[in-house]
């Protein structure tokens, strides 16, 4: 009897079907809107990015996987997940590579003040500007040292800085000059000219970044976020970009989402604002199938899962 599998995105019907000749039988659904319905019963694997909204779980009795789409994991209904053993199973690297690249580009649009020039450009304004500073010869710290900080990391080798990277028990990380354990994350705050936030998002993290981790950072250091907006204390983000502790941020995950029209983040001269937008690649669609195809394939066949998701510390643990 074929196994039966939900797709809330249509990756097209030859990948489709490239996954039912392993033994799948395959709905696909649209998650906006989806709701249970007795067709849904028998499911027993879920490829999804977020339908947990109107789609209640607790109905599906013979669930035992899901499939993520995306890296995080907050969108889950946690508690109930746990209780029933279901296999987390995320997106795990898929876009490190273009957020690795934004998260270089929005560093150097901070140093050379793209926002200011391309403002003067728009205001037909021809004036030097002479307050852009170098980029070589600064220290970047990364707040999480897994995929996106590494591919990001690798990215800046050539630009003549120095690396340093924060996670749970310091050990050395590809492309890190040094990695401290979270508990010594103020000591390396004291020493970064930019700091990148690239932590998943848990219980243990939110708020992570609060007035305390700003006081240690460097006066007019840069800040920069891609992972979840609620790891970081806006309203003390605010704070600090308006008294002059941080130079300026480039923000791309906010607190809440859509960032509401009347957040002062919106008027600040000195912060980039994109809107959850740096995992986007013309490649997102094919590698964020390469994984499901080959988790679906493991699968079928009893094999250990790729970027299973340790529930406990919401991160992947193999």
């Amino acid at each position: 009897m074929a196994t039966k599998a939900l797709f809330t995105y249509n990756y097209g019907g030859n990948k489709i079907k490239d996954i039912e000749d392993f033994g799948y039988d395959i709905k696909v659904i649209s998650e906006q809107s989806l709701v249970y319905s007795e067709e849904l019963a028998d499911v027993e694997v879920l490829v999804c990015y977020n339908p947990f909204k109107t789609l209640d779980i607790k109905k599906m009795k013979n669930l035992k996987w899901i499939q993520l789409s995306s890296i995080g994991i907050d969108q889950l209904p946690m508690e109930y997940v746990k209780s029933k053993s279901i296999i987390i199973t995320n997106n795990n690297g898929g876009y490190s590579i273009p957020m690795g690249e934004w998260i270089v580009l929005k560093t150097l649009e901070l140093y050379k003040n793209s926002k200011g020039l391309y403002e003067n450009q728009r205001n037909k304004k021809w004036k030097t500007d002479t307050s852009i500073h170098e980029l070589y010869g600064k220290t970047i710290g990364f707040i999480g040292t897994g995929t996106i900080a590494s591919e990001a990391a690798k990215r800046f080798q050539g630009f003549g800085v120095t690396i340093l990277g924060v996670n749970t028990n310091g050990r050395a990380i590809e492309y890190f000059n040094r990695c401290y354990c979270m508990s010594e994350r103020h000591e390396m705050l004291k020493l970064c000219d930019v700091i990148v936030v690239t932590l998943p998002y848990t219980k243990a993290t939110y708020h992570l970044i609060n007035e305390n981790e700003f006081i240690e950072m460097k006066d007019e250091s840069y800040f920069i976020n891609v992972a979840r907006g609620s790891i970081v204390d806006e309203q003390c983000l605010i704070k600090n970009l308006t008294n002059g502790k941080l130079a300026g941020a480039a923000l791309d995950v906010y607190e809440k989402e859509p960032l509401e029209k009347d957040n002062p983040l919106w008027n600040l001269n000195n912060v980039i604002l994109t809107s959850h937008n740096s995992w986007i690649s013309e490649m997102r669609n094919e590698r964020r199938f390469k994984t499901i195809f080959e988790n679906m394939r493991r699968y079928i066949r009893h094999e250990k899962l790729t970027n299973i998701v340790d529930l406990k510390k919401g991160t992947k643990c193999y």
